[in-house]
């Protein structure tokens, strides 16, 4: 299974990007996808999630910001991302809890990550 991200970029202060993340290879089915960004000297911090059946997540620093939303029949997953500030600058990553086959054990696979940077 491979994840493969696209949509990152040079962006100013208050613009906005959509992050694409699209999964392909043996997949039965996939439960949440989500986002996840890691800054230069931080942690990686989750971003947002959403369910197989829509339901969504959110991190308190992108709320009312950020949405995240799926489309199963193309095992992808976005990002919208509005009002975007310097501190949003990080390397994202998407995720996809997958199962292969039927009745089988769920996996969880990353993407390569993309380079958002939020400067003027």
């Amino acid at each position: 299974v491979q994840l493969v991200e696209s949509g990152g970029g040079l962006v100013q202060p208050g613009g906005s990007l959509r992050l694409s993340c699209a999964a392909s290879g043996t997949i039965f089915s996939i439960n949440a996808m989500g986002w996840y960004r890691q800054a230069p000297g931080k942690q990686r911090e989750r971003v947002a999630v959403i369910t197989s059946g829509g339901i969504t997540n959110y991190a308190d620093s992108v709320k009312v910001r950020f949405t995240i939303s799926r489309d199963n029949a193309k095992n992808t997953v976005y990002l919208q991302m509005n009002s975007l500030k310097p501190e949003d600058t990080a390397v994202y990553y998407c995720n996809a809890d997958v199962v292969a086959q039927r009745g089988g054990y769920t996996f969880r696979y990353w993407g390569q990550g993309t380079q958002v940077t939020v400067s003027s």
